[in-house]
């Protein structure tokens, strides 16, 4: 909820208390995110070598699914590739397998030309699916921040556009999007939707997807699909013939009973945890890239978002308001 429109009663309002209700999972299973086996599987030791090639050309030695494992083992550890070829050989040899390693030219290359697999993806929830879309962005450490560092010369920082869609039940984020600095955020929703199979119930995003391609662009993927952007301040209606569509309605009622009244109608408030999925992104995977190229970046992202939602799976707190009593 935006603060400025609190701003005038905004010390009154005291912070939420909750408590965590399956403490005990909860904490199993934060323990279960620092085991080795929950990221080197058995299946990605039984398929470690790549398939047989019948097509001209040289036979990959490692399949996709050993460069996602130590890709995967280099993000949840902040390993560079280097200290992850070497964690690679010493936990091997300490489980008795005589199988080769991929050095790190290997992993750098590789990763530019890794794609998800479906697998990957995470389920999604029975019933109707309420869409949560944001983005933030990531810094790419490169020459302008070296000179800067080093001489102090001030330079343009560079940094990518990172895109999430979240499902709002369950947290897990189910499409993401690299891009750069330069590209809006309208422009990335049908991409976002693309890699959603599921109807969509309600898609909720913040003020900067205001307009008429967003709308078009989920209604076209679900054509019920129930849409929560806030207009614009200076938005007025399209003064279309016929019904009016879901945009007029938000700014009629926006005019009519305020912005505050429209956010507690709509459960504008969802929104915030796409805000939590970001600020979660950031604490446990990092606010910078470590890979130079864009191809090898978009793998970075697309790991660490495979590797949040496997600990969002093995620890979730499931939380209610406490009940706060007034002497």
């Amino acid at each position: 909820m935006p603060y400025k429109h609190n701003a005038d009663r905004r010390h009154h309002v005291g912070k939420m208390k909750f408590r965590v209700t399956n403490w005990r999972d909860y904490e199993a299973g934060l323990r279960r995110r620092g085991s080795l086996t929950l990221w080197v599987t058995p299946e990605a030791l039984a398929g470690w070598r790549a398939p047989r090639r019948k097509t001209r050309g040289g036979q990959a030695r490692y399949s996709d699914l050993a460069i996602e494992t130590a890709l995967t083992l280099g993000c949840v550890l902040a390993m560079r590739l280097r200290q992850t070829e070497g964690l690679l050989h010493s936990l091997l040899d300490l489980m008795g397998l005589k199988v080769p390693v991929p050095d790190h030219t290997t992993l750098s290359r590789r990763a530019q030309k890794w794609e998800p697999s479906a697998r990957r993806n995470p389920p999604l929830p029975d019933g109707p699916l309420h869409v949560l879309v944001d983005s933030t962005g990531l810094k790419v450490y490169g020459a302008g921040q070296w000179l800067e560092q080093k001489h102090g010369a001030r330079s343009r920082r560079n940094w990518r556009k990172l895109h999430l869609a979240v499902d709002a039940k369950s947290g897990a984020i189910i499409a993401q999007r690299l891009t750069d600095q330069d590209t809006d955020d309208p422009s990335q929703v049908a991409p976002l939707l693309d890699q959603i199979d599921g109807e969509i119930d309600q898609f909720t995003a913040d003020g900067a997807y205001d307009g008429k391609p967003t709308y078009r662009s989920i209604l076209q993927h679900s054509a019920t699909a129930n849409i929560v952007i806030p207009p614009r301040s200076t938005a007025v209606e399209s003064g279309d013939t016929g019904p009016p569509g879901q945009r007029d309605k938000h700014i009629a009622a926006i005019a009519s009973d305020g912005r505050l009244k429209w956010q507690a109608a709509t459960g504008y408030g969802k929104r915030a945890l796409s805000e939590t999925a970001i600020g979660r992104y950031k604490g446990l995977i990092g606010r910078r890239l470590r890979a130079r190229s864009l191809p090898a970046q978009q793998t970075e992202v697309a790991i660490g978002c495979i590797v949040l939602n496997r600990m969002l799976a093995w620890a979730r707190p499931e939380s209610i308001r406490r009940q706060v009593t007034q002497a």
